[in-house]
């Protein structure tokens, strides 16, 4: 019996010939509809779309493998890894398209991807492959051979695919193929899925009703085929002796009483394991497997209830482990037991399984961020608990209820056994005994208000068992694998503390953490706050509202800061700062959305009552050690994000001191429309700038309109005059300069406000409109 241990990072994909290639298409937000790894693990051939791209591992050099094609052409159906006879250890791709043309690519050592020989698989102008596999050295593929009357009986369309074999030999010449094998023909469409020495053919989904009832299994040895119903216990061999035994109408004369009461198969997804038998998963979600005499044994149910037909599942078997991917979720299940070893949960929502690389007691996964492997041990082998587990629960408890008590007693472990008041540790420490202590189990069973207790906390403790586990693998791990070990534990952490009770000794073990592992800590507070950009380049987050209020309330920077401790706040933007700077300034604008919502504005509870957001993220770019260019950029997003008027104000002042006049007038037109107490203070600011220098008359069209409707001309006069440079070199009407503001240039502005209505003309407007003023005597009546 095995247990799964942790998800390790094997590679980051640096270890690729084209590593960041690699990682930029598997980013892109395509996902591969297929990932194959070679056999020896050193080759990655990705399907994506309209190309082929095939990644070396270890730089080994040499030509690169992309292939790309445009709709019209015909679809690609199989990438097939073949084991060349010529060179011992050496592997041949074959790029098998839908139209029959084959391309057989090798890999030679310091040259590359080489075309071998381009062939062609189907006899036919018309046929079309719609499913091929490999078994041994041998090509075996479904196709379809359409009627040449298009107006034929569509009984006869229904049966119009074929299921051909055929010997693909490499020589030193070149490459050869055997002669063509029909295993079935006049057949409905079959998906081919080759074991070591069956083949399986599973109905498509757009087969017939009549047709999707069973399954075939070919034994090649044998010239034997199966007809197997395996959920209703129905199964039929025959030997086909000659090639005219091999239809598939004169195959079922003898069973189609028997088949016709049948229910049609439930498939959602197939896959061979590795032991030879076939993987069923049903789209009510159970998993069963069909060993090549036609029987069905079930292994597994899946979580989560019916499975659409557009969900994904990746299944593959490692040894006796099979190991499932659904939506986000991984199932590590005993093939042999049908018991389920391990769910974990990921962060990303597919994954593709690869080859182990001979290793049965470890998977491989490929996400965007790398290849990540689970290993197996003995449960003898792994690591117990530390026999001091239950004490540290009675220590932690006397420092709890000591910063409670209102006695100066100093409260030991031994007053709180003995005192019988405590419940919650005692209680604790036997869910422990109990749980952890495989060896050492307690003389007694566990009471029953423990076992309920038990259940309701068992989430909790098996986290805190495979913690307790991470944390002894780090000690024991190699110095390859310590830090891929630490960038787990120190994601679990986080989590841990980020959803426990914030005080000031979690906070100063956080910033431990950040200050002992920056890169781990920024990649932990990602992950626990779900970072991440959408399709339109926005920061977006999904922590939820518990896990928000530990990052911007808690502890306050004057109650913590005395003994460098620093709130976790700023220990993120310092993250920020130092591993995703462009981050920074959406990162503040997220939490002040969040801030605005969860606590009232100036609440002296929320974050903001003191010290506004953007001003603690302008304190830790202040507190850098070297002050770039790049710092100054910083200052002004982080000053403009915040939307304050202070703020924006501010960073009008600090652009027109660099001189950005072009960015000058982007701001203030944009800002300008949050509140007509801030056009106006931008307005009176940019005035003030123009009447002292030229450097703003080109803008002067966009700056005018800002004008606020309160100003009128005598007010703008006494602004400008206020402003004007005092000139003694030059008293001359007429300054050699230059630069001087004219009339001409004001004159614009001051028509605008001329002739803008007055307020209270607008008031009076409609008395002002009748047709006569006072309304005319009405008549006399005699």
């Amino acid at each position: 019996m095995k247990r799964a241990g942790t998800l390790r990072q094997v590679s980051d994909f640096s270890d690729f010939s084209r590593g960041q290639r690699l990682q930029e298409l598997l980013c892109r937000g395509e996902e591969p509809s297929r990932a194959q790894a070679s056999p020896d693990g050193q080759h990655l051939v990705l399907l994506q779309n309209s190309r082929v791209v095939a990644f070396q591992r270890h730089g080994l050099g040499g030509a690169d493998l992309e292939r790309n094609w445009q709709p019209p052409q015909t679809a690609l159906v199989g990438l097939l890894f073949l084991q060349s006879p010529l060179i011992l250890g050496s592997w041949v791709l074959a790029v098998v398209w839908e139209h029959g043309r084959t391309e057989v690519w090798q890999f030679v050592v310091a040259v590359g991807w080489q075309l071998l020989q381009t062939l062609e698989l189907c006899q036919g102008a018309r046929a079309r492959i719609v499913s091929v596999c490999s078994q041994g050295a041998s090509l075996v593929w479904c196709e379809e051979r359409p009627p040449l009357d298009a107006h034929s009986d569509m009984s006869k369309c229904a049966f119009r695919f074929c299921v051909c074999t055929r010997a693909l030999e490499l020589q030193e010449q070149g490459v050869q193929l055997g002669t063509l094998r029909i295993v079935l023909h006049n057949s409905p469409e079959y998906q081919v899925l080759a074991s070591p020495q069956h083949l399986f053919l599973v109905p498509a989904a757009a087969g017939f009703a009549t047709t999707s009832k069973f399954l075939l299994i070919w034994h090649a040895e044998k010239a034997k085929l199966t007809i197997t119903a395996p959920s209703s216990g129905f199964t039929h061999s025959k030997v086909l002796h000659s090639s005219s035994e091999s239809d598939f109408r004169k195959l079922l004369l003898g069973s189609v009483g028997l088949l016709s009461g049948l229910a049609p198969l439930d498939i959602h997804t197939s896959a061979v394991s590795n032991s030879g038998g076939l993987l069923l998963v049903s789209t009510k979600g159970a998993v069963n497997i069909v060993e090549p005499d036609g029987t069905q044994r079930h292994i597994f149910d899946l979580e989560g209830g019916p499975l659409a037909q557009g969900s994904p599942v990746q299944l593959k078997t490692f040894g006796s482990i099979m190991a499932c991917g659904l939506a986000g979720v991984l199932y590590l299940i005993d093939q042999n037991s049908g018991r389920l070893i391990e769910k974990k949960i990921l962060s990303m929502k597919e994954v593709h399984f690869l080859e182990s690389l001979g290793e049965q007691n470890s998977i491989q996964l490929l996400t965007q961020t790398g290849i990540y492997s689970f290993s197996f041990s003995k449960p003898e082998d792994s690591s117990r608990p530390e026999p001091c587990l239950v004490e540290m629960v009675f220590e932690e408890a006397c420092r709890y209820y000591q910063r409670r008590s209102l006695s100066s007693s100093k409260l030991t472990v031994e007053k709180l056994k003995k005192g019988g008041v405590f419940q919650a540790p005692v209680a604790l420490a036997a869910i422990l005994q109990h749980s952890l202590s495989q060896k050492q189990k307690p003389a007694q069973g566990l009471q029953d208000t423990y076992g309920k207790l038990l259940s309701t906390v068992s989430l909790e403790l098996q986290s805190y068992m495979s913690l307790e586990l991470l944390k002894t693998c780090v000690v024991c791990a190699p110095e390859s694998e310590v830090e891929s070990y630490c960038d787990q534990l120190v994601e679990q952490e986080v989590s841990r503390v980020l959803h426990a009770d914030m005080d000031k000794d979690s906070l100063a073990y956080l910033n431990s953490i950040f200050g002992s592992f920056p890169k781990a800590a920024w990649k932990a507070i990602r992950s626990c706050l779900q970072l991440q950009q959408n399709g339109d380049g926005l920061l977006i987050a999904r922590a939820t509202p518990e896990v928000w209020k530990k990052v911007l309330g808690g502890q306050q920077q004057e109650e913590v800061g005395q003994n460098g401790v620093v709130p976790l706040f700023e220990l993120i933007c310092a993250s920020f700062l130092r591993f995703k700077p462009k981050w920074l300034p959406s990162f503040v604008e997220l939490t002040q959305q969040y801030v605005s919502i969860s606590w009232a504005y100036s609440s002296k509870e929320g974050p903001e009552g003191r010290v506004p957001l953007y001003k603690r993220a302008l304190g830790v770019l202040a507190r850098k050690n070297k002050h770039s260019k790049a710092d100054d950029e910083m200052e002004l997003e982080l000053l403009l994000c915040s939307k304050r008027p202070k703020a924006v104000l501010q960073a009008l002042h600090l652009l027109i001191r660099m001189k950005q006049w072009q960015r000058v007038v982007e701001v203030a037109e944009k800002f300008s429309k949050l509140s007509p107490l801030l056009n106006k203070e931008i307005f009176t600011t940019l005035l003030a700038e123009f009447a002292q220098h030229r450097e703003l008359d080109p803008y002067l069209d966009t700056l005018w309109p800002l004008c606020p409707a309160e100003l009128t001309a005598s007010d703008i006069l006494t602004m400008v005059l206020q402003h004007l440079p005092c000139s003694q070199e030059d008293p001359m009407p007429f300054s050699s300069k230059g630069n001087q503001l004219t009339v001409g240039l004001l004159k614009p502005l001051l028509q605008r406000v001329v002739q803008r209505p007055c307020v209270q003309d607008e008031m009076y407007s409609d008395a002002l409109q009748s047709p006569s003023f006072p309304p005319p005597t009405p008549p006399r009546e005699h």
